[in-house]
């Protein structure tokens, strides 16, 4: 079936009992939804599955209503949590930043060009530099200088503009703020922060440095959920670049923020098209 339209998502995770994928794809068949990818999972040592399916449905009276009229029943046989995504239905993502400006510029170009499916409503900052940046795309860009004085009322703050601005996905571009546990706690499973891979080596100012002194011969970047655990959250992405002897620490801070802004992309694209799960301290991420 060649379509342009762009796909419903349906994801689901349930005990891993036998039948799952059969529950899901003997449904999409006799509802006459043409199945375009569909990813599967069941990991044994936790004991639970994990399905995600993009489709096309096949009744033009197709709605979200009638998918949990019909498919329910079939679930709770399975005890299966599950979701469904509309095509249209684009996230709106909060960005978080500081000073550097490598993964913000990057989110940005991809926002702009249409490659990340999302809407930007606002931005939030503990320092000033960035406002041109943000009104240039016409995002409205709140600065919220923070101490650790006042550092209960700026993240207090940061929650309020989360809420007022209907956030569903807060992306830690380089904010260089370690939140508090009971920010960290309000954000556990829809935040994404990124940092460079350096650690738990090279912690503290100048790791580049750090590392080009110790001979590190690659640099790279993790993207994970944000948790209580500092740095340590389910890990969505990672990516790796080698460096060599004749390469100095601006060379390896220039590759490392290349690697972090594609990183950071593509775990925001992970997760907006529903590719990830998140399984105990783990994730199950379905890239394609």
């Amino acid at each position: 079936m060649n379509s342009k339209s762009k796909p419903w998502i349906f994801t689901a995770s349930c005990p891993s009992i036998v039948g799952t994928v059969d529950v899901v794809t003997r449904y999409m068949a006799n509802a006459k939804n043409y199945i375009d990818e569909i990813h599967s999972f069941d990991d044994r040592e936790s004991q639970r599955f994990f399905i995600r399916v993009e489709f096309q449905p096949g009744d033009s009276d197709f709605t979200e209503a009638t998918f949990a009229a019909d498919f329910a029943e079939r679930a709770a046989e399975f005890s299966m949590e599950w979701q469904l995504a509309r095509p249209e239905h684009r996230q709106r993502v909060a960005i978080l930043v500081s000073k550097y400006d490598h993964c913000l510029n990057d989110l940005l170009y991809r926002y702009r060009t249409g490659q990340l499916n999302i809407e930007i409503p606002v931005i939030i900052s503990n320092h000033p530099d960035l406002k041109p940046l943000a009104e240039w795309h016409g995002i409205p860009y709140h600065h919220l200088p923070i101490s650790n004085e006042t550092k209960p009322e700026q993240e207090a703050e940061i929650v309020k503009l989360l809420a007022e601005y209907d956030i569903e996905l807060v992306v830690l571009a380089r904010y260089m703020q370690v939140l508090s546990p009971k920010m960290c706690e309000h954000l556990d499973g829809w935040a994404i922060n990124i940092h460079h891979s350096l650690l738990p080596g090279f912690k503290g100012a100048r790791p580049y440095h750090q590392a080009w002194e110790k001979g590190v011969k690659m640099v790279g970047a993790t993207a994970h959920y944000v948790n209580n655990d500092l740095d340590e959250g389910p890990i969505i992405a990672q990516g790796i670049q080698t460096v060599g002897h004749a390469q100095y620490p601006e060379d390896l801070i220039s590759k490392g923020q290349d690697v972090e802004r594609v990183t950071l992309f593509n775990a925001v694209r992970y997760h907006i098209e529903k590719r990830v799960f998140i399984n105990g301290h783990r994730t199950v991420v379905f890239s394609n």
